[in-house]
């Protein structure tokens, strides 16, 4: 897909219905996640379970190139070839998903309690937020249970690790608040950030971990009351805003919805870090250009709940209120000289460290997403 093209559906995947869940939780796929190597796609198909798919799926569903670049990963020490369908009974509705960073650094204090003889060597993590405020860690590649980290008191609704691989993962809730924790030091919370007044659906970070995004939804339980019209982009060392993004109405020739067109479902940055992909009530997928504060691309969806771009670029799964997921193409872009400097210098310097440079005050304000 080029810049300024509609998103093309590829492929659309429909969970079954074994009647022994028919009496469980309802059945909305409410996150979906690929891990950062794209071998495994991960999805909440209600019912209080997970199902993980490898990645890639049918030939024919892939866009040409994207199938031979995630199977010629010269980094797959587990195997991945043979790996099959699995599925995670959490206990709870699932809300959001996150893998952490493959291979992430060894950490044996996370799971030494469970694994006493293991050897030193990295894992796959899966985070799960849950209906009761709780957030579940799971193995991946064992299905075991490592920690359970307690602090929200409502909904964890999505779920983001930083792409450092520093097992940091942000949590957004339905009380209004995001939250850092640390999972190399059993999961410590280490910072609260406070500035939606409506439930916060979603966050993403960007690639270089220098951006915080997030999105809140209805102000109450009620869904016709109003809505929060903006996605806000935060700065994770200092928790100021960056800036944010309206959602508009469209030209009502174009769009005849009677749904409020600010009602935001869900958010993610794009692999370079220089587009979002938001998902809303008003049956859109919207793909933003940060540098254009405007969105460059649309596609129609109904009942859609999230999104989330393939690490390697080219496609966007969305999923549905009705339990489905479906794969759409998405734009792959050029990145600038200045913007690779500035996410290779992100990489390794926080927002203090580079305000702390003798630099001109434009460079400080482009290195830390002040400017674009």
């Amino acid at each position: 897909m080029e810049a300024g093209e509609e998103p093309l559906l590829l492929a659309e995947l429909k969970p079954g219905r074994p009647h022994q869940f028919d009496w469980k939780s309802s059945c909305e796929t409410w996150s979906v996640a690929f891990s950062p190597d794209g071998s495994w796609f991960a999805w909440s198909q209600g019912h209080c379970v997970v199902k993980l798919v490898p990645w890639p799926l049918e030939e024919q569903f892939i866009p040409k190139g994207l199938e031979a670049k995630s199977r010629s990963s010269k980094s797959d020490p587990k195997g991945r070839g043979s790996l099959k369908e699995r599925t995670l009974d959490c206990g709870q509705i699932v809300w959001g998903l996150a893998f952490s960073p493959w291979p992430s650094p060894p950490s044996r204090k996370l799971w030494a309690r469970h694994h006493p003889q293991a050897p030193d060597v990295s894992c796959l993590i899966l985070a799960t937020g849950l209906n009761d405020g709780q957030i579940k860690i799971w193995e991946v590649q064992t299905g075991l249970l490592l920690l359970n980290l307690s602090g929200h008191q409502d909904v964890v609704r999505d779920l983001s690790f930083t792409p450092s691989g520093s097992l940091i993962l942000v949590s957004a809730s339905r009380d209004k608040t995001l939250r850092i924790w640390d999972l190399n030091k059993h999961g410590k919370q280490i910072q609260v950030l406070s500035g939606h007044v409506q439930w916060v659906y979603c966050c993403s970070i960007s690639p270089d971990c220098s951006m915080l995004c997030s999105a809140a939804g209805e102000k109450s339980v009620f869904l016709w009351t109003s809505y929060d019209t903006s996605v806000i982009m935060w700065d994770p060392y200092t928790g100021e805003r960056l800036r944010s993004l309206q959602h508009t109405q469209l030209d009502p020739a174009v769009d005849d919805s009677d749904v409020h067109m600010s009602s935001l479902r869900s958010v993610c940055f794009s692999p370079e870090g220089l587009h979002l992909a938001t998902v809303a009530d008003d049956r859109l997928l919207r793909i933003w250009a940060l540098e254009l504060k405007a969105p460059v691309a649309f596609a129609p969806m109904t009942n859609g709940l999230c999104c989330t771009f393939f690490p390697h670029g080219g496609v966007i799964a969305t999923g549905t209120r009705d339990g489905h997921v479906q794969f759409w193409t998405a734009p792959r872009v050029l990145s600038s000289l200045k913007h690779l400097c500035r996410k290779a210098l992100r990489s390794f310097l926080t927002t203090y460290q580079v305000l702390a440079l003798p630099i001109p005050k434009k460079m400080k304000e482009f290195l830390t997403y002040r400017t674009f």
